[in-house]
């Protein structure tokens, strides 16, 4: 399954953003895997004193936003699992601003934070691998908004493909 087989009605509009930086190259499941390689070698090769750099008041570090990487894509799972079971329950958004300041990523060193973000990564592969055709076409409601299971998949990369382009743009 490729990002252009989704309907508009799978997601809430201000996804489309995200879906659409996900490229009809490879399967959903070859790009979960891929794109994380990719991004993995792109934060290595930023230098070192660019990880805690602001590029105005106010705004997040890289750090800062690979720990939000983390984060979303923790919840976003969470919502493909329960959707993928056929939960029928509303679940709520989540305050990415607060979760920012109380994770502390800018705390960490910038190897934790990719090991980490491997590590959910993979299970997040292994969670989408285990689902069949039925369960990857369900839609469940999130942040008040139909969303489903395979839209959830492509959301992932195109989110962190969006905040990658966004370091190239403004901290690079």
């Amino acid at each position: 399954m490729k990002p252009s087989q989704l309907q508009s009605t799978e997601y809430a509009s201000y996804y489309g953003n995200y879906i659409a930086q996900v490229t009809d190259e490879y399967t959903l499941i070859e790009e979960l895997e891929i794109s994380l390689h990719r991004f993995i070698k792109f934060v290595q090769d930023i230098p070192m004193d660019k990880f805690d750099y602001r590029y105005a008041e106010g705004k997040w570090t890289i750090k800062d936003i690979i720990q939000h990487i983390i984060d979303a894509e923790r919840i976003f799972s969470y919502r493909a699992l329960r959707f993928a079971r056929n939960d029928k329950a509303e679940l709520p958004g989540f305050e990415e601003n607060e979760y920012v300041i109380e994770a502390n990523g800018n705390q960490r060193s910038i190897m934790e934070l990719l090991t980490e973000l491997s590590s959910v990564r993979h299970a997040t592969l292994l969670l989408f691998k285990s689902f069949n055709e039925e369960q990857l076409c369900r839609i469940g409601i999130a942040s008040n908004n139909p969303m489903s299971v395979r839209a959830i998949g492509f959301v992932i990369i195109g989110h962190q493909n969006h905040h990658q382009k966004i370091f190239e743009e403004r901290y690079l």
